[in-house]
């Protein structure tokens, strides 16, 4: 008995396959893909990796590999169905039952993809024809070549009632399966059907295997819709399909990102430009399915809208929308061309270089949301000013991940308390101004609040502590790995964790008197001054700068393995847990990998 395979793609799509296998893997990301220890074997190195874009997995030690619904199976001792189920049930699907008539369907299905093959071959034909001149013309004003306009298999659907209809009713196919596919459509009122698409330049839509599953048609003429689109049918579901998505995957892959323009005129403006790694959404805001499908491609996909007021308000829809979906390295850039230009536009004016340049530097979301939310703000009472706090705290509460919501919010408190001039009542105590800013501490608060070797692992501190003193050891690219590598539980910590790293991306070697006076969070410009030579006495000797180098890195050392050990404690448990939970051979082969892992540390910090 079969299932129906167009649900079993569906749901290969859903699922994020690095989210579930690194539920029981510990992940680590290399380039564009994910590696982490088999689950299906012991082993002490690496040799298990995921391809996101793929779809799949595969160990190079034993020979695993399969996809989502391979992994549940055999990680779950699953039949297929129930393995179906149990995925189903963690996107919010539902699952049919097992249909003997699924591979009629999909003959079917089949069938009506060929009469969408057919029809763009006919469509290609009437442009290439007597028909067609009008529509060349217009496409060759647009810039397009011949080549251009072959490589995306454009056409034209000439004027009149029934053309197509005629032409594919001689052919042997049925009206039924040209109105299915939406080529031809049948009137309310009981009128016989006629063509869906006439005098319009037509762009083939293919799914992410090139398959052609819609149309979407330029008028040429007068016309009440300038762009018109198939409707929805069995083989096109628009909210999760995107223009030229097969055209640029491979390229996406290449480039390590992809752009996502306004519509087909923009992708094919790009793709002359050089930028083959472009797609477009069908005429509607960028939907969940849509971002899904391109966080498949890329960490950050990069939005390219229109200079004008429509495109500013697509860009905080997107971003708006996003933010249900971000974690940590999941987000989107966003790029906003020179006001009333579109990407056709700025390259018959400016050239390549100049779009190229654009979007080689997209704004990050969290900018795009705070200027949104000032946009047409009148802030001049204080009740207007607790209501944008108010607001960007609502937005930053939709992010679910609680490490990105934190630096959401922190951000948001940050550029507030500039846009407001952040006041603070005179200390009591003995004043200390800081350099380059506008707040007075009091000391003796500070140290009191921050007594870093009394709030939680005294070992995280001294992670950060040491490379702050002896900043020449992050010149070591070995070193920086596993600095970057790092996981801290203290908020605060981890926070300046992540704003070294950020630093360290754009010069050779960490000042700490620059990026102390950068810092516009008071918190981390305390804690920053607990760790260094201005709090001396908090730490062992080795931590400071009067140390050797080699004593510093020998302690780093002990601290970052006696803190690797609690994770890996951790780690332990859990597997103990599941093994608990399913006496699976792989749960067996996890616990004993975490315990080998554990017992190597151990004897190493012992």
């Amino acid at each position: 008995m079969a299932f129906d395979q167009n649900y079993i793609e569906e749901l290969k799509d859903r699922v994020g396959l690095a989210d579930l296998v690194g539920r029981r893997v510990k992940l680590k990301r290399q380039g564009r893909e994910w590696s982490g220890l088999c689950p299906f074997h012991d082993e002490k190195s690496p040799s298990f990796t995921i391809n996101e874009q793929k779809g799949f997995y595969h160990c190079f030690g034993c020979g695993a590999h399969g996809t989502a619904i391979d992994f549940v199976m055999h990680t779950e001792g699953l039949a297929f169905p129930d393995a179906m189920e149990r995925l189903s049930a963690s996107v919010g699907m539902v699952p049919p039952a097992p249909d003997p008539d699924a591979g009629r369907r999909q003959e079917a299905r089949q069938r009506l993809g060929d009469v969408l093959e057919q029809a763009t071959a006919w469509f290609e034909q009437q442009l290439a024809g007597p028909a067609g001149a009008g529509a060349r013309s217009y496409l060759q004003g647009r810039g397009l070549d011949r080549t251009t306009i072959e490589h995306f298999r454009l056409g034209f659907a000439p004027a009149g009632g029934d053309r197509l209809k005629a032409a594919f009713l001689a052919r042997g196919h049925t009206a039924d399966a040209l109105e299915e596919v939406g080529l031809v459509r049948r009137p309310d009122d009981g009128r016989e059907s006629y063509d869906f698409f006439r005098d319009r330049v037509m762009f083939p839509i293919a799914d992410r295997r090139g398959k052609i599953i819609a149309f979407g048609g330029r008028a040429l003429g007068e016309a009440r819709a300038k762009y018109l689109n198939s409707p929805e049918s069995a083989v096109f579901d628009k909210g999760r399909t995107l223009y030229n998505l097969a055209g640029a995957r491979e390229a996406a892959h290449q480039a390590g990102t992809i752009i996502v323009a306004e519509g087909y005129m923009d992708v094919i403006a790009l793709h002359r430009a050089g930028v083959r790694h472009a797609v477009a959404p069908l005429g509607t805001a960028l939907t969940e399915g849509q971002m899904a499908e391109l966080w498949r491609l890329a960490p950050e996909p990069v939005l390219c809208f229109d200079g004008d007021a429509a495109g500013a308000r697509a860009a905080r829809r997107a971003g708006e929308r996003a933010l249900e979906a971000l974690r940590p390295g999941r987000s989107l850039g966003f790029v906003a061309l020179p006001t009333g230009e579109d990407p056709d536009s700025l390259l018959a004016k400016r050239g390549p270089g100049a779009l190229r340049e654009l979007l080689a530097a997209p704004r990050p979301l969290v900018d795009v949301l705070w200027e949104a939310a000032l946009d047409g703000r009148n802030l001049d009472t204080p009740e207007r000013r607790a209501g944008l706090r108010r607001d960007l705290g609502q937005l930053a509460g939709q992010i679910p991940d609680e490490a990105v919501k934190t630096y959401y919010r922190d951000h948001f408190r940050s550029r507030l308390d500039q846009l407001f001039g952040a006041a603070r009542a005179t200390p009591k105590f003995g004043r200390e101004r800081r350099p380059g800013g506008p707040l007075w501490k009091d000391v003796r608060q500070t140290h009191r609040r921050y007594n870093l070797e009394r709030e939680g692992d005294p070992r995280e501190p001294v992670l950060l502590a040491v490379p702050l003193n002896h900043p020449e050891m992050l010149e070591d690219p070995a070193i920086f790995e596993v600095f970057c590598d790092l996981h801290l539980n203290t908020p605060v910590l981890d926070r300046l964790h992540g704003l070294i790293i950020e630093t360290l991306a754009t010069v050779p070697t960490l000042d700490v008197e620059h990026l102390r006076h950068n810092l516009i969070d008071e918190d981390l410009v305390d804690v920053l001054d607990a760790m260094t030579n201005r709090a001396r006495g908090q730490f062992p000797s080795y931590v400071y700068s009067d140390a050797s180098l080699d004593a510093a890195r020998q302690g780093w050392d002990d601290a970052r393995a006696r803190h690797g050990q609690k994770d890996l404690e951790a780690d332990l448990r859990a597997a103990e847990v599941a093994y608990g939970d399913d006496m699976s051979d792989a749960n067996w082969a996890r616990l004993n990998a975490v315990r080998g892992e554990l017992d190597r540390v151990r004897r190493g910090v012992a």
